[in-house]
């Protein structure tokens, strides 16, 4: 090998180690974080007592999406489906007791889940 040829293998493998290193890094830098967890329960401070002044948020069942529907105690797709199409025909709820006309929801689920949810104005 000539001196000239020798000298560009060498470069050329300093460069491979230069990208391949510089991969693992940007690889290692930039792995997916851990998922974050929300909790509804509420805050305590260091002496174990519930903070007072914050109220869990309620899920506003006029406007929710099935998914979060879904969420609330009893309620499966189908009672989920069956809210969005009776706000859908009636235009919306007026109080939260309306939710038992909607069929498949009882006065038993309605107290499962009354201090959970909300209609907004």
């Amino acid at each position: 090998m000539t001196k000239l040829n020798r000298f560009w293998t060498l470069i050329t493998i300093l460069l491979i180690a230069v990208i391949v290193i510089g991969g693992i890094v940007a690889w290692q830098k930039y792995s997916p974080a851990h998922p974050i967890e929300i909790s509804l329960s509420p805050e305590q401070d260091s002496t174990g007592e519930v903070c007072q002044g914050e109220s869990p948020q309620k899920i506003d069942i006029n406007r929710a999406e099935a998914w979060l529907l879904e969420a609330l105690p009893g309620i499966g797709p189908s009672k989920a489906q069956a809210i969005i199409n009776y706000r859908q025909q009636n235009g919306g709820f007026h109080s939260i007791i309306e939710l038992t006309e909607v069929e498949g929801i009882g006065l038993s689920i309605y107290e499962q889940i009354k201090d959970l949810i909300t209609v907004a104005d």
